[in-house]
Formats: C-alpha cells, sequence, structure tokens
C-alpha cells in the first residue's frame, strides 16, 4: 500500500476529482454531478491505497477490475483514469459527452482506456462484476499452485441505491453470497437520495441485513468523507472470506451550497453560479476550469510507476512458474490466445440422413461436449435448467464455493444475473467461451445483459431451447413467439435457429468462431436429420439452397428456420412431384446472411423469383424484406396453446399442405 500522504494533499486530490468532474459535466451542459461530489473520497482511497492496476497495460490479466456500476457518475470514473495516467487526455475529459470522444456518458468498455465494462443500465454492472469474481476463482483454482498465486486479484464495484433496488442486483447478490466469492467488494454510495426523491419514498428496507441474509459480509462508514474509516473498512473486506458490501454513508452534491443532498444534485449540471459557489464551499481557489495542481497530479501518476511495479513482480513470479509447471503455462497462453487451439473442432459431430429423429437441444448438447473437451477453461451454465437445455460439461462438477475447477455454473432461477455473470465471464479474459442456458420464453429476463453483451461486441454464448410452439404441453406462458424477431433485432447479435443435428454442430462452430455474441435456438422435439454435405458452409453464410428445383428455375423458393425447414423439405418433395420447380432454402441466421456478398445472395435469392413462401413457428415480423411484396410468410399472429406439439403445429396451420397451398396460390396453380 502507497505511504500515507498529508491531510491537505489527500484533500486537494479528492477536490481535484470532484471538480475536473463538475467542470466536464458544466462544459457539457449535461451529465451527473451528484455522485462524483460525494463519492469522491471512497474512490480515492480505493485509487491510491488498494487497486491493484497498471495504467500502461489496462489489460495486465492479474490486474485489480473496478466496476463503476452507477454508470451515471462515469466522470468520477474518467477523472480517475486521467489522473492515474491512462491514456485518457484532459482534452477528452473537456469532450465529456461529445461526438467521438473517449468520455460518453456512460462508460463503455472497449472505447476508453481502463474501463472494465460497459455501464448504466442500473445493476447490470454488479451483476457482472459478480461474473468477474467467479471467472477469478476458477482460473485461481486451475492455475495457482504453492508459493504461485497466478491469479490474485480483487473486483471491487462503486454501486448506488439504483443498482440495488434493481432485482439483476439482487439475483447476483444471492449467487456471490452463496458462492463465497471473497474477492467482492462493493462500496455502496448510501447517500439516501434517487433521481427525483429522496430514498425514503421507495427504499426503506434494511439493505445490509438483507445482504447479511446471503451471505456477505456487511460494513458501515457514517461519514463519506473518513478516507481513514473507508480504508479500514477496504481492508476487514479483503481480509474475509465472504464478499462484502460496505455501506458509505455520503452526501449526494457534496460541497454544493443550495443542490447538496437533494435529488436537484443528480442529473444536471449544477449552473456556472452554483459551479462557483461549490469550489467557494470546498475551498478551491483556482479560477479556470479543469485545473489539475501539480502536486496532485504527481502524486495520482505515481500509479504508472506502482502498477509498473506490480506487472513486473507477477511477471518474474508467472515466469518462474511457467518454468515449474509448462503445462499449465500452455493452458495459459491457449486460455488467452486471440485464436482457439488447432483441432479444437475435430470431433464435433455430424450425422448420416439415416438418423433418427433428434432434437437439436440434444444435438446441442453433443456439440457443446465435443468441443468443451478440447478447452479445459470453457465454462457456462444453466438457470436450474441442464436436463432440459443438455448443456452439463460431462465428467465436471458444479462450480461451488467448495468446488472451484468444476465447469458447470448452476445459476438457480436467476436469469437475469446469470446473463449478466456471463458477460462478466467473457469480460474477464482465460474463459473459453463462457455460455448461458435456459428455455427461449426466458431469453426475456436476460434481454438487457444480451442487449449489453451486443453493445460490449464481447463473445458469450446465449443456449435457448424448447423455441417455439413446439414445446406442446406447458402451453403459451412457455411457447415462444415473438422471441425470434426480439433478438434479431439486437444489433452485434447473432442469432441461429439451426434446422436439425447436422446445422446445430454447424452452428456451435460459427459461434465458436464468432467475436461477438450468438444466441443459439434449439427444439425441444425431435426432427428430422438431413445429410451433413454442405451444411458447415450453409450454416455459415446464413442461409442455402437446401434442396433444388427439379428440370431447371425455380417457380418458387421456400424459406424457413429451425424445425419448420422439415415442412419445406415436405413440401418441396410434393411441389416437385407436381411439376412445380420449387426450391428449398434453409436460413438459420438472418445476421450471417445479411453479411454475405450481394452475389451470394442472389445466387440464394434471385430477385428474378418473386414467388416466395417464408415458414416460421413465430412472428412474421423480419420475413417481408425476404419475400418482398408477392410473397406469403406461414407464421403466427397469436400466442400458442396448451396441446401435444404435433397437434398445435397441425391445428395454426404449420403444415407441409399449407405450405404446399400457399405457393400453389401464388403461382396460380
Amino acid at each position: 500500500m502507497p505511504e500515507a500522504v498529508s491531510a491537505s494533499l489527500e484533500t486537494l486530490a479528492i477536490n481535484t476529482i470532484r471538480f475536473l468532474a463538475v467542470d466536464a459535466i458544466q462544459k457539457a451542459n449535461s451529465g451527473h454531478p451528484g455522485l462524483p461530489l460525494g463519492a469522491a473520497p471512497m474512490a480515492y482511497t480505493l485509487w491510491t491505497r488498494y487497486l491493484r492496476h497498471n495504467p500502461r497495460n489496462p489489460k495486465w490479466a492479474n490486474r485489480d477490475r473496478f466496476i463503476l456500476s452507477a454508470g451515471h457518475g462515469s466522470m468520477l470514473l474518467y477523472a480517475l483514469l486521467h489522473l492515474t495516467g491512462y491514456d485518457l487526455s484532459l482534452e477528452q475529459i473537456k469532450n465529456f459527452r461529445q461526438w467521438n470522444s473517449l468520455t460518453p456518458g456512460h462508460p463503455e468498455v472497449g472505447l476508453t482506456p481502463g474501463v472494465e465494462a460497459t455501464t448504466g443500465p442500473l445493476g447490470q454492472g454488479f451483476a457482472t462484476a459478480v461474473g468477474m469474481a467467479i471467472a477469478e476463482a476458477f482460473l485461481a483454482a486451475i492455475f495457482n499452485r504453492p508459493n504461485y498465486p497466478i491469479v490474485d486479484h480483487y473486483t471491487y464495484v462503486l454501486a448506488s441505491d439504483g443498482d440495488l433496488m434493481e432485482g439483476v442486483a439482487s439475483e447476483a447478490a444471492s449467487l456471490a453470497g452463496h458462492l463465497k466469492l471473497g474477492k467482492l467488494i462493493v462500496l455502496y454510495d448510501d447517500n439516501q437520495v434517487m433521481l427525483s426523491n429522496s430514498t425514503s419514498v421507495a427504499f426503506t428496507e434494511d439493505v445490509l441485513a438483507r445482504f447479511a441474509a446471503y451471505g456477505w459480509q456487511t460494513l458501515r462508514v457514517a461519514d463519506g468523507n473518513d478516507t481513514a474509516a473507508i480504508a479500514q473498512a477496504i481492508e476487514s473486506a479483503v481480509l474475509d472470506p465472504r464478499p462484502s458490501l460496505i455501506a458509505v454513508r455520503t452526501i449526494i452534491g457534496y460541497g454544493s451550497p443550495n443542490k447538496q443532498g437533494t435529488h436537484k444534485a443528480h442529473g444536471e449540471p449544477l449552473g456556472e453560479e452554483e459551479v462557483r459557489l461549490t469550489k467557494q464551499a470546498l475551498g478551491w481557489t483556482a479560477e479556470e476550469p479543469f485545473t489539475i495542481p501539480g502536486e496532485v497530479l504527481e502524486h495520482f501518476r505515481a500509479a504508472v510507476e506502482h502498477g509498473e511495479r506490480f506487472e513486473a513482480e507477477w511477471n518474474a513470479l508467472f515466469a518462474a512458474w511457467a518454468a515449474e509447471y509448462p503445462e499449465l503455462a500452455q493452458l495459459w497462453h491457449q486460455a488467452h490466445a486471440e485464436t482457439l487451439p488447432e483441432g479444437w473442432d475435430a470431433d464435433l459431430p455430424f450425422y448420416s440422413a439415416e438418423t433418427k429423429p433428434m432434437a437439436t437441444r440434444d444435438a446441442n448438447g453433443a456439440a457443446l461436449n465435443a468441443i468443451a473437451k478440447h478447452l479445459p477453461t470453457m465454462i457456462g451454465g444453466d438457470a436450474d435448467l441442464s436436463s432440459s437445455t443438455k448443456t452439463l460439461i460431462s465428467g465436471s462438477g458444479l462450480f461451488s464455493a467448495t468446488n472451484r475447477t468444476a465447469r458447470n455454473l448452476q445459476f438457480g432461477v436467476r436469469e437475469h444475473a446469470m446473463g449478466a455473470a456471463i458477460n462478466g465471464l467473457a469480460l474477464h479474459g482465460g474463459i473459453r467461451k463462457p455460455y448461458a442456458a435456459t428455455f427461449m420464453t426466458f431469453s426475456d429476463y436476460m434481454r438487457p445483459a444480451i442487449r449489453l453483451a451486443a453493445l460490449m461486441e464481447i463473445d458469450p454464448i446465449f443456449i435457448f431451447t424448447h423455441d417455439s410452439i413446439g414445446v406442446g404441453e406447458d402451453g403459451p406462458t412457455h411457447q415462444p413467439v415473438e422471441h425470434l424477431a426480439a433478438l434479431r433485432a439486437i444489433p452485434h447479435l447473432t442469432v441461429i435457429r439451426p434446422a436439425d443435428a447436422n446445422e446445430t454442430s454447424a452452428a456451435w462452430r460459427v459461434a465458436m468462431l464468432n467475436k461477438r455474441p450468438t444466441a443459439l435456438v434449439f427444439t425441444r422435439q425431435k426432427l428430422p436429420v438431413f445429410a451433413p454435405e454442405g451444411v458447415l458452409e450453409g450454416v455459415a453464410r446464413g442461409a442455402y439452397i437446401k434442396a433444388e428445383a427439379l428440370g431447371g428455375t425455380p417457380e418458387v423458393i421456400l424459406i424457413a428456420t429451425g424445425s419448420e425447414v422439415s415442412l419445406i423439405m415436405e413440401a418441396h418433395r410434393i411441389l416437385n412431384e407436381m411439376g412445380i420447380r420449387a426450391r428449398a432454402v434453409s436460413m438459420p441466421s438472418f445476421e450471417l446472411f445479411e453479411a454475405q456478398e450481394p452475389a451470394y445472395k442472389e445466387l440464394v435469392l434471385p430477385a428474378a423469383v418473386t414467388a416466395r413462401v417464408a415458414v416460421e413457428a413465430g412472428v412474421p415480423f423480419g420475413w417481408h424484406r425476404y419475400v418482398g411484396p408477392r410473397g406469403k410468410i406461414i407464421a403466427l399472429e397469436r400466442f400458442g396453446a396448451s396441446a401435444p406439439q404435433e397437434v398445435i403445429f397441425k391445428a395454426l396451420g404449420f403444415t407441409a399442405e399449407a405450405v404446399v397451398n400457399a405457393a400453389r396460390e401464388l403461382l396460380g396453380r
């Protein structure tokens, strides 16, 4: 821990954080000054005394992670990053919230050096941090050996009352306590004020009692300006084997004579006169905005020297460990490499057309395990549904407080926290690749986390089974109909709904190579297995000709995804027997198909063939671009029903006969 500094320098440093934030927000005429003014002392204490990081290498593997879950207070983080020497210039601070700046309104990973996760939707950062803590515990158990703590770091979170109100944080906190993630430490900015009012109107529970019930160590700091008490609490948290919540009683907008302690300090600039009065109240004498006293910058920039020393010491330890444990070192490099190891897909199963019908959820389990055996740091889990989603890694137990090397995560019925935690696993590094599984209809619970994964352009795999009205007797509550369209609407998310066991293996291959998140969508019911020829390339391209028209150029094109491909294949056979030249196209992924060159799209869906029938057991939204103004869509404009799946499909018009009739009607035949 760095040596103590004088009280005057400490105060000046804390106020520098405050007023870099206040000045940036005032210049932008937009932002949230309340949190930086109130939380600066706890952030200063953590960043100057405890956080082990290297500003010159923000991706150092054994760094502590800091997550600003209260992302609206982003200028607090940007001030810290600039002051401690990250590649974030003062000019970028001055361009807060402006077009093309590195200082957006909420922190974005991959944009701003030193930002560990994209945060802002409250609760997401908290839950993502739980995933990071899981990753640390898992990797430590795999790689650490006596006298070689290669993986040994903490995940720190700064959270607001809004974070702790959100259900995703409650789900994640419950899981973290159960798993005894002792290297997770949350600083709770307990200022008793929300955006529009006091917390007393909506949030009067005993937060510490709740977290104690979750299995957390709970600590309280009565005065948010008491850095010694904050330091003592952090030290207690570091020593405790449980995750820790430190409630720090702060004053929102601290120092603002007319706004501190009220919701008026939360989400709008103070105003020029109030900025002047606040600086006066806190003894800030600099006349120019964005002033950084020289002694303060020198104090903060010590983080560069400390960080380089931390990493150099770790590098020496790593070299000695690698010499003693070369096989582990090889695994480490494999886990952290940009590319997958040679042969990772060598055992992906493919099936002959004579294979008995198979649910794609079952084929999913086979493909997952074929890949996982080549990737020892691949880890994932489910929302208490592994027997249904088929996503257990064989031969590995359940990850727990006493079994940190197991590769199966049991999230319980906590889909939202599961999605966010999987994001944390992906962000942490060393995990190849994290995945989460549940029923398709519950993707609604996970949507905010999936959206953030897409925004961050990270690569977790979201597995959804029980994908349509084919769920059958469980009825419409469990039969997703609008969910495919909803997932397809998320930019940067690749959605793949394979037609059979072979397309399932091909879909897994695409997901593993994808640098962005992937949603894999599988059936509960058994489906016919088609010949594997052309499937790998076809799925990778998003759509391909599954069966060609007999006797020349097609008159009509039949298009489907997933379980409905078997319907168009049967309709294709019937139409060709009737002398109608029909082409069957399997389109497992809109996103992959849209990424293809125009010539390939024209090859699969020639513009001259305007008679087209699309079939999907969901809402028709999104299909019009592929059928055009003349085409027909056999889809759902209603919810499902409770009955055997074969009865539901027939009753709702999903039959080969319906496809044939639609094609004939288009052709006037």
